[in-house]
């Protein structure tokens, strides 16, 4: 009825962030605007003129692991670096551009190697600056 005397599902930890990208890219995340995906930094980019940070990037996608170039947000609270496992927030898709160059989002935190289930990844760190606002999802 409550499922009080069940037993309660652990987290699923990985031993390093290939792992839990890994793990991540074997669930098959569908983009959704306003989700966050589970991403892999593979190189540091450059630094924009409005003070974002570029990085590509490897999304776990429906079929697998999608790279792309992404970026935080320039009032960004940090910065990932190489190797580090992220979130990234798909603000948009555009349906006039081929896949994965169509995921429109910047990165918004970096993901401890924690999966608690019924919940998802656990955040480390977030990127996300305090001055953004959330979306609004009426209906």
């Amino acid at each position: 009825m409550f499922n009080w005397f069940r037993e309660k599902e652990k987290d699923l930890e990985f031993a390093d962030n290939l792992a839990a990208f890994a793990h991540a890219c074997s669930i098959g995340y569908t983009p959704l605007i306003g989700g966050l995906v589970p991403a892999l930094v593979e190189e540091e980019g450059g630094l924009g003129r409005d003070g974002e940070r570029t990085f590509l990037i490897s999304i776990a996608g429906t079929h697998g692991a999608m790279k792309l170039w992404s970026c935080t947000l320039n009032d960004s609270l940090g910065h990932p670096k190489g190797g580090d496992f992220v979130g990234f927030r798909i603000v948009t898709i555009a349906s006039d551009l081929p896949e994965p160059a169509n995921l429109i989002g910047y990165i918004a935190c970096r993901l401890e190697r924690v999966l608690v289930p019924g919940k998802g990844w656990a955040v480390a760190q977030s990127y996300t600056p305090k001055n953004l606002k959330p979306a609004i999802r009426l209906g």
